[in-house]
């Protein structure tokens, strides 16, 4: 039961951080401009505490999803499940850890929100990067594979832009840059929910059972032994009264064709 409930988490808490993230943006205080300001600065001017909680429950579905994507089986193995681990725990940290106001100025919570949030734009990245392969290999994720392989490559062109404009761009328009990274990446993890939730969920199709032969065969050849024993009463019964022989025989004839169609040997039908 527990592992239909990975998926489900996972699907919730994505679904309710997005929604959480759009309507502060969209509503946010005024003044405050989402394609300049990162999301960690915006957070702390607007002041509301929503952002960190919607990037507290991006983490916590984060790791649902990969406890379900291991107890599903999925191709995750090695690096990639560390890197999505990663990125829950370090989204979950950012959230406890949040930016702090600038009039605070440069302060160790600054510093320890930065690390954390750059290990979270560079972990999923990479760990998509690993499995996209997989995926494209396993039966049961190959549907979601080209998907995932383009999100992959938004995402990486996304890290290679936020990467310039963070450093020698001096954060021109780094807030966009950043919600646009931060867009394939939840694609990704979205895409990957998605799937498990089908796997997961999926009816089960029973298939028939077959008869083992060794099981078979005493039921097929009692109609058969049968029938052997009502033709040699037939044959025996045929040199005293013919009447009583023609029954034995329809009746052994009957036995036969209950038996599937199977010949009957070792008894000779003579008629006059």
């Amino acid at each position: 039961m527990v592992k239909r409930l990975y998926p489900v988490v996972a699907c919730a808490g994505i679904l309710v951080a997005i929604v959480t993230v759009v309507t502060t943006q969209v509503g946010g205080r005024p003044g405050l401009d989402p394609v300049s300001m990162p999301i960690s600065r915006y957070a702390a001017e607007d002041g509301g505490g929503t952002i960190e909680l919607a990037m507290a429950v991006l983490g916590l579905a984060s790791l649902a999803l990969l406890a379900g994507l291991r107890r599903a089986g999925a191709p995750i193995s090695g690096w990639p499940t560390w890197l999505v681990g990663l990125w829950g725990a370090a989204l979950i940290g950012a959230a406890v850890v949040p930016s702090a106001p600038p009039e605070l100025g440069h302060t160790w919570q600054e510093n320890v929100h930065l690390v954390l949030s750059a290990v979270a734009f560079v972990s999923v990245p990479l760990a998509a990067t690993l499995m996209v392969g997989r995926l494209g290999d396993d039966e049961l994720w190959k549907p979601v594979a080209r998907a995932v392989e383009w999100l992959t490559l938004a995402a990486g062109l996304g890290l290679a832009a936020i990467t310039y404009v963070a450093l020698p761009g001096h954060g021109v328009a780094i807030g966009i840059v950043e919600r646009l990274l931060l867009t394939a990446e939840v694609a990704i993890l979205a895409v990957l929910a998605v799937r498990l939730l089908q796997v997961v969920w999926a009816p089960v199709v029973e298939a028939p059972a077959v008869e083992s032969p060794a099981v078979a065969a005493p039921v097929a050849a009692a109609p058969v032994a049968a029938a052997r024993v009502m033709a040699g009463r037939a044959a025996r019964a045929f040199e005293f009264d013919p009447a009583t022989a023609r029954v034995w025989r329809s009746v052994a004839r009957s036995r036969a064709a209950s038996a599937g169609g199977i010949l009957v040997n070792g008894s000779r039908y003579h008629q006059r």
